[in-house]
């Protein structure tokens, strides 16, 4: 999952209030835990189940299946992925200052609901309006519902990070079942087919999984006991309109956004992100040079984190076309369908996230220091391009031209392995840190890294693919290139990972 991540199973959860509902327990957690993991898991339900779909959804209908249409389809995906990440960092003070945590995730959800429905119709126009839509609610939405998880914690509660874990179970739990759920409607309904699904299905059941979200949301927030409930001074519904008005009028400026070149969508996210990058440098060098080593500290990593999600993130987009074109999924006759590949990172994160977590542990003084992580993270990513890479140049069968199947398989789990040493560490980094005046601003910095990496990724998506469509020869090339980038980057930072963590000065 990405950052699905940027996933708030890392994020430090607010303070809580001093008084507290009293609430009650299932399985040794508060009840509304249980709430906000099914909220959750709708969510997440809907953005994975239309997520491996998408750009091949955008061949078949606006290139009539036509191989030269992968690159745009990879440029408009990682646009769209990019927004997702840049739209949450407004999110929270909607929540904070408006309208409040509830009626944020309400607002968002609606927004959301109404996007995947828009992206039925078969228009350009109207995907791109779907899309922009969902963008706006998922900025609503997906920063606020993990705070409202710890905010049903007291402070110290020790069953707190259990608490996260569960809810980030929920998370990969809807990433896993989504892609298979709404592949195999795709096949089975409408007329679909292996060869075409159907891909308006997928749409349909994502549109119902946000719906779901939104409604068990609707009716289960009375157990929240007013946590999350708008300010005082705001319960009426003014501000709500408000907020409605402003991400409507949000839409057309999202929509804008992505249909503009990807290389000048790059250079908008990199100048959101210079303006709080050279703010929080100002603070860390007005609060002394222990602050301000921290924060050149915290912007160098930021720095590998946009590579690591620039190829991470093929996952929805070239290994896509990949998988369709180029890997041999024939298993006696029975094909083994395209969207499935998306939910082997979630079985490989539920399996491998206690392995990990305990080996750090087992580890004891010899467990790598937040840099050398963010290093394995990229060396991991990289050994998965080194797979394809013998893959693509050893193992393609001379008749069908195809690669086996266990290799992209395997690439996701190597992916994952490095998605698990770089991101459940990033936030909490961030907020450690951070100077604590800009704790959000370094926050905002932190996603808008995740998002210059996903709009690269569709911009090298789209250069694998070339202006003909993905061949053996053009993935060799790019997956090449992919392997040769990570594994410098993760070499580079093993070497000068003293030098950072002496800039840190004793953040673990």
């Amino acid at each position: 999952m990405s950052a699905d991540v940027v996933e708030p199973k890392v994020a430090a959860p607010p303070q809580t209030p001093p008084s507290l509902p009293e609430f009650a327990q299932t399985l040794g957690h508060p009840r509304p835990l249980w709430m906000l993991f099914m909220t959750e898991f709708w969510e997440r339900f809907a953005f994975y189940g239309m997520r491996w779909a998408l750009v091949l959804y955008i061949v078949a209908q606006f290139h009539n299946g036509s191989a030269t249409g992968e690159g745009p389809a990879s440029e408009l995906y990682g646009a769209y992925l990019a927004l997702v990440y840049a739209a949450a960092i407004f999110g929270g003070y909607v929540a904070d200052k408006l309208i409040g945590y509830q009626r944020s995730i309400l607002v968002g959800a609606f927004f959301m609901a109404l996007g995947l429905f828009l992206i039925m119709i078969p228009s350009d126009t109207w995907l791109k309006l779907g899309l922009a839509t969902i963008i706006v609610g998922n900025g609503l939405f997906k920063p606020i519902i993990s705070t409202l998880v710890g905010k049903v914690y007291a402070t110290g509660d020790d069953r707190r990070d259990s608490g996260f874990t569960i809810f980030y179970m929920g998370i990969n739990l809807g990433a896993f079942i989504a892609p298979i759920l709404t592949g195999w409607l795709a096949e089975r309904m409408f007329g679909g087919t292996p060869e075409l699904p159907a891909y308006k299905v997928v749409f349909i059941a994502s549109g119902i999984g946000m719906l779901c979200s939104l409604l068990w949301f609707w009716f289960g927030r009375a157990q929240l006991k007013g946590i999350g409930a708008p300010p005082a001074n705001a319960t009426g519904l003014g501000r709500v309109a408000m907020v409605i008005v402003g991400a409507l009028v949000a839409v057309p400026v999202y929509y804008w956004l992505l249909t503009i070149p990807a290389g000048a969508l790059n250079w908008i996210l990199i100048a959101l992100f210079v303006a709080p990058a050279i703010m929080l440098l100002v603070e860390g060098i007005r609060e002394g040079k222990v602050q301000r080593d921290m924060v050149i500290a915290m912007l160098i990593i930021f720095g590998f984190n946009v590579l690591f999600w620039m190829f991470f993130e093929q996952a929805g987009s070239s290994f896509n076309f990949l998988a369709q074109n180029i890997v041999d999924r024939d298993f006696g006759g029975w094909i083994f369908p395209v969207g499935w590949f998306q939910s082997v990172n979630s079985i490989a994160i539920i399996t491998l996230a206690p392995v990990l977590a305990w080996l750090w542990v087992a580890m004891g003084r010899a467990n790598p220091s937040i840099p050398r992580k963010f290093g394995l993270g990229l060396v991991f990513n990289g050994l998965a391009f080194l797979l394809l890479m013998f893959a693509l140049s050893s193992l393609v069968d001379p008749e069908t031209l195809k690669i086996p199947f266990w290799t992209l398989f395997m690439v996701y789990v190597i992916q994952s392995v490095g998605e698990l040493c770089l991101s459940p560490i990033g936030l909490s980094m961030t907020t450690k840190l951070a100077p604590a005046k800009l704790t959000g601003l370094a926050m905002g910095g932190w996603f808008l890294s995740i998002a210059i990496g996903n709009n690269l990724s569709g911009i090298f998506a789209s250069s694998v693919s070339g202006e003909g469509g993905m061949t053996t020869a053009s993935a060799l090339a790019g997956y090449t290139f992919g392997f040769w980038a990570l594994l410098g980057a993760g070499v580079l930072l093993f070497l000068i990972a003293p030098l950072i963590q002496k800039l840190m000065h004793g953040v673990k």
